[in-house]
C-alpha cells in the first residue's frame, strides 16, 4: 500500500451493532434499452461503521452512491431490488422527498471539490445554503453557525474564509469546506466519493482523520468510495469490492485484505505498490479492461481477465456464498455446485 496507510492493515476499532440504517437489497441500474451497469447489489450499512465500495473505474461504484442519493444521470434506470434507509425505500421517494432528506439526514463529499463548489458563491454563504433550507436560520445565523462548521473541520481564520470564493483555497481547504457543507445538519449517514483522489499523501492522511474524527463525534455511518486500498485500509470497518457492476466480494477489512477470496481482490492487491515493493520491480497488473455493460453477458464479468477461469466462468453467474465470517465472495472456485 501507499501514502495514506502502511502495509498492515489497521481498520477502525469497534463493531457496529443494531439494524442497518442503510440496506441494499439486491439493486439493479442499467438504461432504459435494458443494457445493464449495476446489478444485484446487497450490503448493509450501520451507523458509526465505515463502508468501503472499492473497484475500478467503471465498476458501479459511483453510480451506486448517487442512486442512494437520488442523483442518478437522465439516462439510467433502477430496474430491481431497493434500498432501505432507516426502513424507508429510497427507490420510491419522488425528487421532494429526496430534497428533504439531502443535506438533513444523508450528506454528500463529492469526488472534486473545485468542481462541486460554485465558484461565484462565498465560501460561507454555500455553507450557510444548506442551514437556512433545511434549518430555517436567518442569513446572519446561519452565517454565524458557518464560521462555526470551517472552524471544526480544521480551516485556518475560519472567520475570514467565509468571505472568500473557492478558487481561493487549497485543495485540501475546499474539500474542508464540502464536509463542513456535508455535516451542516447532523446527517446520521455521509456518502464520500472519492474523497481524497486529487490530494497529496499528507492532505489526504489529514482529510481521512477528519472524517473519522467526525464520525467517532456524530455516530455516522460512512459510506466511502474509493479505488485506493491504503484509504480501505487506513479509514473501514468493512469493504465490498466491485467489478463491472456487480459486487465479487465483501466482509470485514481484516479478513479481505488479508485473506482475500475472489481473484479479482487478489489481483488489486497484487497490482498496488507499497513501501516495500522493491524499486527495480514491475508492479503485477490485471491483464486486459474492464468490460463493457452487454445485455449478452451469462457469466461472471472477471473471465475474461481471471487467471484462474474455469469453463463454466464464462457461461454462468456464480453465486455468493460465505467464505469466513461474515466474508462473502462470488466465485466458482469455492466449490459450489
Amino acid at each position: 500500500m501507499s501514502g495514506a496507510a502502511s502495509d498492515a492493515v489497521k481498520a477502525p476499532r469497534g463493531a457496529a451493532t443494531g439494524a442497518p440504517l442503510l440496506d441494499m437489497r439486491g439493486m439493479c441500474l442499467g438504461l432504459a434499452d435494458a443494457t445493464p451497469l449495476v446489478q444485484d447489489v446487497c450490503w448493509q450499512l450501520k451507523a458509526g461503521e465505515t463502508l468501503a465500495v472499492v473497484g475500478e473505474s467503471g465498476s458501479g461504484k459511483s453510480l451506486s452512491a448517487l442512486a442512494i442519493m437520488g442523483l442518478l444521470p437522465d439516462a439510467v434506470r433502477w430496474h430491481a431490488g431497493d434500498a432501505l434507509f432507516e426502513g424507508r425505500s429510497l427507490r420510491t421517494l419522488t425528487e421532494a422527498d429526496y430534497r428533504d432528506l439531502r443535506g438533513r439526514r444523508i450528506g454528500m463529499i463529492f469526488q472534486e471539490p473545485m468542481t462541486s463548489l460554485n465558484p461565484v458563491m462565498r465560501i460561507g454563504e454555500q455553507v450557510a445554503e444548506v442551514l437556512q433550507r433545511h434549518r430555517g436560520l436567518s442569513r446572519r445565523d446561519a452565517l454565524e453557525r458557518a464560521v462555526a462548521l470551517l472552524d471544526g473541520v480544521q480551516i485556518p481564520q475560519a472567520a475570514a474564509r467565509v468571505a472568500h470564493y473557492p478558487h481561493q483555497l487549497s485543495g485540501g481547504q475546499r474539500q474542508r469546506v464540502m464536509i463542513a457543507i456535508a455535516l451542516a445538519c447532523d446527517p446520521v449517514l455521509l456518502v464520500a466519493d472519492e474523497p481524497t483522489t486529487a490530494l497529496d499523501v499528507t492532505v489526504q492522511a489529514e482529510i481521512l482523520r477528519l472524517i473519522g474524527e467526525q464520525q467517532s463525534r456524530r455516530n455516522l455511518a460512512v459510506l466511502l468510495i474509493t479505488h485506493d486500498l491504503s484509504v480501505v485500509a487506513q479509514a473501514a470497518h468493512r469493504v465490498v469490492v466491485m467489478y463491472a457492476g456487480r459486487v465479487m466480494e465483501s466482509g470485514p477489512v481484516e479478513q479481505v485484505l488479508h485473506a482475500p477470496s475472489h481473484p479479482y481482490t487478489q489481483g488489486l492487491l497484487q497490482a498496488r505498490p507499497s513501501a516495500r515493493h522493491a524499486r527495480d520491480r514491475r508492479l503485477v497488473e490485471i491483464p486486459g479492461m474492464v468490460v463493457a455493460p452487454s445485455r449478452e453477458r451469462k457469466g461472471c464479468p472477471f473471465a475474461e481477465r481471471c487467471p484462474q477461469a474455469l469453463a463454466r466462468c464464462a457461461q454462468e453467474q456464480p453465486p455468493v456464498v460465505p467464505v469466513g465470517d461474515d466474508h462473502l465472495s462470488s466465485c466458482w472456485r469455492h466449490g459450489t455446485d
